[in-house]
């Protein structure tokens, strides 16, 4: 009995078992698949080496002396703007110095009013401490005077 179910068991799996069947299909398919693939591409593949090759040989000259045309076109207006740019730079940096000057100056005019302000108040003090002094002294010397006066004979 157990022969029969094997043999039966193989049976079934012989009509109803299609995966070798669908596996050899399926390479089968791959195959000739990438085979025609491969060509198409290899086709496309020399149809853009054969372009690339017209247009170096063709085009490229052709754009190249454009190009250096431009090139030298661009060169010239980007040394004009270059050329005014720095005059722009060079008349900045004069103003921005003349207004520093202007500032020095305007802080050295106050830095020298403040200065003869105090040396006026300098003045005015040693002027009294003189005029003091003066006082002093011309009482000092009247009261010598006086006491001369007093012990000469004259």
């Amino acid at each position: 009995m157990d022969k029969i179910f094997k043999d039966v068991g193989d049976i079934q799996s012989r009509l109803l078992d299609h995966r070798p069947i669908t596996q050899a299909e399926i390479r089968y398919f791959i195959r000739e698949f990438e085979e025609k693939r491969g060509h198409r591409e290899s086709r496309l593949l020399e149809n853009v080496n054969k372009t690339v090759v017209e247009t170096n040989n063709q085009m490229l000259p052709t754009y190249l002396e454009g190009i250096n045309e431009q090139m030298s076109n661009i060169t010239a207006r980007l040394e004009a703007a270059n050329h005014m740019a720095d005059r722009v730079h060079q008349r900045e940096l004069e103003a921005h110095q003349s207004a520093q000057l202007q500032a020095s100056m305007e802080c050295l005019k106050d830095d020298w009013e403040a200065f003869l302000k105090d040396q006026q108040r300098l003045k005015e003090e040693v002027d009294e401490e003189h005029a003091k002094a003066v006082g002093q002294l011309s009482t000092q010397y009247s009261e010598m005077k006086k006491d001369l006066a007093k012990f000469s004979p004259f």
